[in-house]
């Protein structure tokens, strides 16, 4: 009989393998060109998505595609490079830049594949004309640290931007282009997925401006004319498509099969949960409970699954990333009931900014913590929950995943 660690545990490699890019071209591909096939591409993915391309693509390619730093594999033809995120850097900048001309160069006769996964915003960085790399460093930092929601961060991306919200779709046309999406975004919206480089949308300069006030963040003269000044394409591109090929929703479905094959009953609970981590926690721990003590929303033995992205408003020094935030509050609202482990993990493998996947817990979780006079409280408080679970072994590592479908949360309850 597999232990509670043991199932959440199978139970992530479940999502993992439903979220990889392999065989999820098989019946997208595009009719050749009879020119050149130039492959682009930006993620944490991205690396991983252009090698699967080039196993089902029976043609020469050529391109260019950019991951984070630790996140390349081995591919034939088409050049991988990495670069900084989450705050982008002057690898990310070169590479972007790289891309446009590239695009900037192909005929009426090619044909580009763009593969875009979670990661993008930050690895493509291109600023727009008037704004410095220094500039959309220092915006991307604030807006990680004020729990700005995803689809926000990344609307402010666009508008400073000379190629994500569809600029680098104006760049390929009028040659025929095909994107292919990781959606690592509540609602698989194409246009939020890596800030949408091959999606046009309508700039709104109104709301990029609400959205950086309420992350408290003062816009500049020069950012300013930037915002009202840069404007983006307002419809797709003829002779250019897109096709969303892997989901959180994908991962999740995945998890519930492989949780059944345990004699566990699965709720998905939803695939775009957004908010506070530790609100989140909270409110998880209280459907745990309810359904340890009623059988509801679920009967034991069961398990909930849940996807999307939490954020954390930091206000501490310390170190670990949303989803061991989430599980440090959970952990703290279940007060050690018995017979209910939980795993939190973001599906790139790195959560926030240290070496963790995530972590797990389990009812034992709190009196350990006594045990080595260890106030998980103050831990919490200090936006420093890593540095708990690595004290307590609960730390769940598994390197880069070279896929990215958001976060993945799952409750066992018996």
């Amino acid at each position: 009989m597999a232990d509670d660690r043991e199932i959440l545990l199978a139970l992530l490699q479940a999502a993992l393998a439903a979220a990889g890019p392999e065989g999820k071209f098989a019946g997208r591909l595009p009719s050749p060109p009879k020119g050149r096939t130039l492959v682009v591409g930006a993620g944490k993915a991205a690396a991983r998505m252009a090698r699967a391309f080039e196993d089902e693509w029976d043609r020469p390619c050529e391109g260019l595609v950019v991951s984070r730093y630790g996140h390349g594999c081995p591919t034939r033809a088409i050049e991988v490079v990495e670069a900084a995120h989450p705050v982008p850097d002057a690898a990310g900048q070169a590479a972007a830049r790289r891309i446009l001309a590239l695009a900037q160069d192909v005929g009426p006769d090619d044909l580009v594949v763009c593969l875009i996964s979670g990661g993008a915003s930050a690895l493509l960085s291109l600023p727009a004309p008037g704004l410095t790399l220094a500039d959309k460093q220092a915006v991307n930092a604030a807006l990680l640290a004020s729990g700005t929601p995803i689809a926000d961060m990344n609307r402010v991306r666009k508008a400073l931007s000379a190629i994500k919200g569809g600029r680098l779709a104006a760049a390929i046309h009028p040659a025929r282009a095909v994107t292919y999406l990781i959606s690592d975004v509540p609602g698989d919206d194409p246009a939020a997925i890596g800030s949408g480089p091959t999606v046009p949308e309508a700039s709104d300069p109104a709301a990029v401006r609400a959205i950086l006030r309420a992350a408290g963040i003062a816009v500049t003269p020069d950012m300013e004319r930037v915002i009202a000044a840069n404007r983006a394409p307002s419809a797709p591109f003829p002779n250019q498509e897109v096709h969303v090929i892997a989901t959180p929703l994908m991962a999740l479905r995945a998890a519930a099969d492989a949780a059944r094959c345990f004699g566990l009953a699965p709720l998905i609970l939803g695939d775009a949960l957004e908010g506070e981590a530790r609100e989140m926690g909270r409110v998880l721990a209280g459907i745990a409970l309810s359904a340890a003590a009623h059988g509801l929303p679920v009967a034991a033995p069961a398990v909930l699954l849940s996807g999307g992205e939490s954020t954390v408003s930091v206000r501490g020094t310390g170190r670990g990333g949303r989803n061991g935030e989430f599980l440090l509050a959970l952990a703290l609202a279940l007060k050690g009931e018995p017979g209910i482990a939980a795993l939190a993990c973001d599906t790139d493998g790195i959560d926030g900014s240290e070496d963790n996947a995530g972590a797990w817990c389990d009812s034992e979780l709190l009196e350990a913590a006594k045990r080595r006079t260890l106030g998980p409280e103050a831990f919490l408080a200090a936006n420093d929950s890593y540095s708990l679970f690595a004290a307590l072994d609960r730390l769940v590592i598994t390197g880069p995943t070279l896929t990215n479908v958001n976060d993945f949360r799952v409750i066992i309850i018996r």
